[in-house]
């Protein structure tokens, strides 16, 4: 009798047990932070917190932080600076974040015990100093996409990601430009464009996707490890109306257009005071172009950011208009054959807008447009707009 009351409560123990999701006083949990209204937090934010109940630990691993040393601006610049993983207390974690008014939210992963104490211990040999200094890069490897990485790696288990962009297929150009439309960052949208290349415009996956916070939070709430569900539903953590507005009138676009216009009066009325302020916004758009070709040339070739490169704004921006921009009025025949050349290739690409492989900013529209008529203005076509009137012979 007694070994089969034995066998019973042994039983029961067993079972019970093995009834609890989370039995051990371990939990890990991912916390994605709302995007603020400074550019470098546009995207918004993910950390990993990792909290014990029984010891009372509660820290915070943010794979997004750099050392401020003099030479940042530089290796920044550069495509050289070294991001690393850091260990935060949660509260001090929060508080940033109530200061900077962004909400943050929470999802705790359901992992055995085991697999939790090999992710936490994976996240721990992260931090050492000998392993946690990593090259950004905004695409593929950065604080979000480390996050996305650390499960398979630290449980070592396959991770199942679900579908998470459903039949759309957006590049990855096409989901910054959704966060920058948000926050209204519609200058910051247009550089942005300015700078990187056609590799942006490659069609991401659901897993690529994860690079950004809040595709990475919908990657986890999809996910499963061995057949179970990875996180329980989001929960709020701290909860802070947004800041984010969507900018004001004083957009690219908005600019340009007026500037095209101003100087399409200017042009009308012929007067030699307006042809002296003509003569001089000429040189401006133009210098402005020129400069604008010159940092995309130093950012593909000078730089160790792999997106800058396959630019195709330098078919409008030509570096060598530096150079024209001085020199542009005066009488030569090299520089009307080299208007003619820079007219003929702007209506190339505005007539094959549509077919060049990266997606050119829209707002530059009336800026390239301007560049067009002015280049006309310069070319052979020039000899018959300035060309004076015969006298009528006595």
């Amino acid at each position: 009798m007694k070994k089969i009351l034995s066998f019973f409560l042994a039983l029961g123990f067993y079972l019970n047990a093995h009834a609890q999701p989370d039995s051990c006083s371990l939990q890990i949990s991912l916390l994605t932070c709302a995007p603020g209204e400074e550019l470098y937090s546009t995207f918004g934010h993910s950390a990993m917190r990792v909290k014990d109940v029984q010891t009372g630990m509660d820290v915070i691993y943010n794979y997004g932080t750099f050392e401020f040393s003099p030479q940042f601006y530089t290796e920044f610049i550069q495509g050289k600076l070294l991001y690393y993983l850091s260990v935060q207390e949660f509260n001090d974690f929060v508080a940033a974040y109530r200061w900077e008014k962004r909400s943050i939210v929470e999802q705790v992963l359901q992992l055995d015990c085991a697999d939790k104490q090999k992710l936490f211990e994976a996240l721990q040999v992260n931090s050492l100093d000998s392993n946690k200094y990593y090259r950004y890069d905004f695409l593929f490897d950065n604080c979000s996409s480390r996050l996305r990485d650390i499960l398979s790696k630290g449980i070592g288990k396959p991770v199942a990601f679900g579908n998470i962009l459903g039949n759309s297929a957006p590049t990855f150009r096409d989901l910054i430009h959704t966060y920058l439309d948000r926050g209204g960052q519609y200058w910051s949208q247009m550089g942005i464009d300015l700078l990187l290349g056609s590799r942006m415009d490659r069609t991401s996956t659901s897993e690529q996707s994860m690079f950004l916070p809040d595709y990475l939070l919908k990657g986890y709430d999809n996910a499963s490890i061995d057949g179970r569900k990875l996180a329980m539903p989001v929960q709020p953590v701290l909860e802070i109306e947004s800041p984010l507005n969507k900018g004001s009138w004083f957009r690219p676009s908005v600019v340009f257009s007026v500037l095209l216009l101003v100087m399409i009066v200017l042009s009308l009325t012929g007067s030699p005071r307006t042809r002296s302020i003509l003569t001089a916004m000429d040189k401006s758009i133009f210098l402005l172009a020129g400069l604008s070709g010159l940092l995309m040339l130093f950012m593909w070739f000078g730089t160790d950011h792999a997106l800058c490169a396959d630019n195709f704004n330098l078919i409008w921006a030509l570096p060598t208009h530096v150079i024209v921009a001085w020199v542009m009025h005066r009488e030569r025949q090299w520089i009307r054959l080299y208007f003619s050349i820079v007219f003929v290739s702007l209506v190339l690409f505005l007539s094959l807008w549509a077919l060049i492989p990266q997606e050119i900013n829209t707002s530059l529209l009336p800026f390239i447009g301007l560049l067009c008529w002015r280049s006309l203005y310069f070319s052979n076509f020039r000899k018959y707009v300035l060309r004076k009137p015969r006298t009528p012979q006595q």
